[in-house]
């Protein structure tokens, strides 16, 4: 009976060790990104919004991603249509419309079929500054010398 018990502790114990080897050695699509946060700092008014997100399929099967769902209307991403295969990279494109002055702080969130992290937040943050007014420049002699016309 001690025999029985102790094989059978053994057995469980092989077991156990081989399901927790297959959830190591994971098989299917990974996405890896450089970064989840852009930071824009100060934006000009109606200046230039875009950025974009890099990522890696570090996994061994095809990467599929749908498309990514923003926090507003004022964000506006694109991505790969085709799938990413293993050990590529590409690119998440997000164009954010500076034409309201105030602070950034917008979610791109980005769906995979990724096993290691099917849902991926990607975040924009920042301040567009107020429009401001257009300085003219000085009345010149016409020499294009910068010299001030003479009224006199």
């Amino acid at each position: 009976m001690k025999k029985m018990i102790y094989l059978l502790g053994i057995m469980l114990l092989m077991a156990g060790a081989a399901k927790a080897q297959d959830a190591k050695t994971q098989s299917g699509p990974e996405i890896e990104f450089e970064k989840v946060v852009h930071d824009y700092g100060d934006v000009p008014f109606n200046g230039n919004g875009k950025c974009e997100f890099r990522f890696t399929n570090t996994g061994n099967e095809p990467l599929l991603i749908q498309k990514p769902k923003s926090s507003c209307g004022c964000t506006i991403p694109s991505w790969p249509q085709e799938p990413i295969l293993p050990g590529e990279s590409d690119i998440i494109k997000v164009t954010y419309r500076t034409n309201r002055p105030g602070i950034i702080n917008k979610t791109v969130t980005v769906t995979s079929n990724a096993v290691n992290n099917p849902t991926v937040v990607l975040r924009i943050k920042g301040r567009v500054l107020d429009q401001t007014t257009e300085v003219l420049p000085e009345k010149t002699n016409g020499f294009g010398n910068g010299s001030p016309v003479n009224k006199n």
